[in-house]
């Protein structure tokens, strides 16, 4: 790698530019959860009703699932961190916009450039820490990365509600408007001082993106992520519902439960170092599917609602543990198109869960909540001794050594 930025003794995590990185992902973890706290006071404020208000929802979901591969491509023609900072710039704007919104339309149409903006983060970063950290380094610098991300999720809500019974909603809108403008600056002022180590040369976009699906691994990763997506989050998108039908909970504490597997994620990213000192990628993967089936059993037919906080928490625990890894290895998939081939796997992501939503629901209607979900863990655990196997068959390439 004749320009590369690896260096034995430098810590990625302790660069300014990821750390303006982890601060924006922060900022978009919060975002994909802010409005679960706001929409009442939306709602109340255009004199609609919540199921109507939640427009600016979807919106926000649409354009941060469709965009990632859009913004891939870009950073790896014109630099990374570049465009992760014209896009948090936007985000700003588009935040600004949004406690100006006059109407409902047009707070879903700035919700939906906000999503674009924030879209780019995330992935960019990914490939951003692909660039700059060596293989051995990467799943611990990953690892930090993911906790703040999971850290807004987790808060997100939480932040939404407080500062909404402080202020208005409109107000939140105005403090992500500044925090989106500060790391926008920060990325631009790393811009300037980074070199885009995999500049691609090539013009045709979907010539990548087909170069890349004719690579056996690369499907691999893709076929594993988007299997994740749509075992996992297709049902997890159903567990607060499981818990109010089958125990009668009420909606604030379903919401704090549900919440408990982020932190069990975030958990994870502090303990990763500890772990990758243990256990080999293989074996992350391999513990990781066994414990999110058990998980899964225990939350299908636990007889008591109490036990699922720890259960939550393990199951966030346990899918980082894989999730990670895939990450990890997707940051190797083309280094030559690091953003592209991001793109492309944070894409397959999000198709995973918006197909694994559909089938959880059928699954759910045909033969009950605790079945699908027994039968989730199981799939989960074949899947993770699956793509176990391809990692002992794929051995580490030689760009990444």
């Amino acid at each position: 790698m004749s320009e590369s930025l690896y260096s034995e003794a430098k810590d990625v995590s302790r660069s300014p530019t990821f750390i303006a990185f982890a601060v924006a992902a922060f900022l978009s973890g919060a975002n994909l959860r802010l409005f679960d706290a706001l929409l009442p006071g939306v709602a109340g404020d255009f004199d609609v009703t919540v199921a109507s208000a939640a427009i600016v929802v979807t919106m926000f979901t649409l354009a941060y699932g469709l965009f990632q591969i859009v913004h891939g491509p870009l950073g790896d023609r014109i630099g990374k961190v570049r465009v992760a900072a014209i896009a948090t710039l936007c985000a700003s704007a588009a935040s600004m916009g949004s406690a100006l919104a006059p109407t409902l339309e047009s707070l879903a149409l700035l919700r939906f450039l906000t999503g674009v903006g924030v879209s780019a983060v995330i992935p960019l970063a990914l490939a951003w820490i692909g660039d700059n950290c060596t293989y051995e380094k990467r799943q611990l610098t990953l690892g930090k990365f993911v906790g703040f991300l999971l850290l807004g999720q987790v808060l997100g809500p939480a932040i939404g509600g407080v500062l909404s019974e402080i202020f208005s909603w409109r107000e939140v809108f105005y403090g992500l408007a500044v925090a989106f403008l500060l790391a926008g600056i920060a990325l631009a002022v790393g811009s300037r001082a980074s070199v885009n180590v995999h500049r691609s040369s090539t013009q045709n976009v979907l010539g990548t993106y087909l170069q890349l699906f004719r690579d056996r691994w690369v499907r691999t990763v893709l076929i594993a992520i988007f299997l994740e997506g749509m075992l996992f989050f297709g049902s997890l998108a159903y567990i607060g519902a499981y818990l109010q039908y089958r125990f009668g909970l009420s909606f604030a504490l379903t919401g704090m439960l549900v919440a408990s597997y982020g932190i069990g994620g975030f958990l994870y990213s502090l303990s990763v170092r500890r772990l990758l000192s243990r256990l080999n990628e293989r074996q992350f993967v391999i513990v990781a599917g066994g414990v999110l089936m058990v998980c899964f059993q225990a939350l299908a037919w636990g007889p008591i609602w109490q036990l699922a906080a720890p259960v939550l928490v393990s199951m966030g625990f346990g899918l980082y543990m894989i999730h990670n890894t895939l990450q990890t290895k997707a940051t190797e998939m083309a280094p030559g198109v690091r953003g592209t081939a991001i793109a492309v796997f944070a894409f397959a992501l999000f198709m995973g869960q918006a197909l694994g939503v559909a089938l959880a629901g059928q699954a759910i209607r045909g033969g009950g909540y605790s079945w699908t979900f027994s039968g989730v863990g199981l799939l989960l655990l074949v899947l993770a001794r699956w793509f176990a196997a391809r990692i002992i068959a794929h051995p580490l390439s030689q760009s990444s050594q």
